[in-house]
């Protein structure tokens, strides 16, 4: 029996390094693909090679019943480790040009002055008007907060925005974005392994939400959220922060836990510590129905009914040039009742 077990025990230890090694090794041979300096050709090599020595020590340590091929093993990973970690994310490469400039914001009092808002005119994505202005905003006259969402493809994937609204009538919309370098494009294994910056844009709604309507036929979606305005001044305020903390100290955009929700919901924390995880922050095509639970949606009306009145894909590709795009998306939406008790 206790030959057996050891026999029973060995086996397992094999398998959990063999497993260990595994998804250690496909970790590995992505980050050299997607991190090597070079061009196609040499990131394949080097992650090839990767890949054909970490199998050949296995294969090693297997038949040889020897720990020395895994120890080797994990000191060459170690130092890949090192390499990794010195990779740091920076505000200073050839960058796309709707993501060229870094937003900045000073507040006094009530006054926000925010520095490169975008107003580009978009005809195609490699054909537009750009245009960068400082803008002031006066928080007093802070009236509404509009959650964004514009879907690509799949119903369980969104990108989300944050729109404020003044009382006369303008509007600026906060996006978290990946900063591409020219030429580059979006890849979401890519944003596991430091293959983007992260950006806070601020831009006019006619930008921001018609280039993903008109120009790359996304699906896009408004809900007004249930905010008094004390939350909605402390989220906007929250943006600022969060915009010159990334002009100075840059970080890098992660698919997971450093995207367009995830950094919203940790702002929305510090205003209410309460609120609650769900995995629908992370399927952020079903970020609605978490609004709607947590009562930062109206629930005087079913869901199904919101998102069938929040759709405004039509009115914003339908909108002409000397249309107020900010009014005429909002045809039907309506207003949000009140404000919730204890979320937001």
């Amino acid at each position: 029996m206790a030959k057996k077990l050891r026999m029973f025990g060995r086996i397992a230890l094999i398998i959990v390094m063999a497993l260990v090694t595994f998804c250690s090794g496909v970790w590995a041979a992505l980050a050299l693909w997607y991190q090597l300096p070079g061009n196609l050709a040499s990131r394949t090599i080097g992650s090839a090679a990767w890949v054909i020595a970490a199998v050949a020590l296995v294969t090693l340590a297997i038949t040889r019943r020897s720990w020395l091929p895994l120890t080797a093993y994990a000191v060459v990973y170690a130092f890949l480790l090192f390499w990794w970690v010195g990779i740091a994310p920076s505000n200073h490469r050839l960058w796309a040009d709707d993501v060229s400039r870094l937003l900045t914001g000073t507040v006094a009092g009530n006054l926000v002055t925010l520095g490169n808002v975008r107003d580009f005119t978009w005809r195609a994505d490699d054909d537009y008007d750009a245009r960068w202005e400082t803008r002031r905003y006066d928080l007093d006259q802070l009236v509404s907060a509009d959650a964004v969402l514009s879907y690509w493809g799949s119903a369980a994937i969104a990108h989300a925005m944050i729109s404020f609204g003044f009382s006369d009538g303008s509007h600026v919309v906060f996006s978290v974005e990946i900063r591409k370098k020219r030429g580059q494009q979006y890849s979401a294994i890519g944003g596991f392994f430091k293959q983007y910056e992260t950006i806070l844009v601020a831009a006019d709604e006619r930008d921001i939400i018609r280039v993903r309507t008109n120009v790359r036929g996304e699906d896009d979606y408004l809900y007004p959220l249930r905010m008094d305005k004390p939350a909605m001044r402390a989220l906007f305020l929250s943006y600022v922060r969060a915009a010159n903390r990334l002009a100075v100290t840059p970080a890098f955009y992660n698919t997971i836990t450093s995207n367009c929700t995830t950094i919203v919901y940790r702002m929305a924390r510090q205003i209410d510590p309460g609120l609650p995880w769900d995995i629908r922050l992370l399927l952020t095509g079903y970020l609605p129905e978490y609004l709607y639970q947590v009562g930062a949606l109206d629930r005087n009306v079913p869901i199904a009914e919101l998102r069938q009145r929040g759709r405004i894909t039509g009115r914003a590709r339908s909108s002409k040039a000397g249309d107020d795009f900010s009014r005429v998306i909002r045809v039907g939406i309506g207003e949000p009742q009140g404000v919730p008790d204890a979320h937001l």
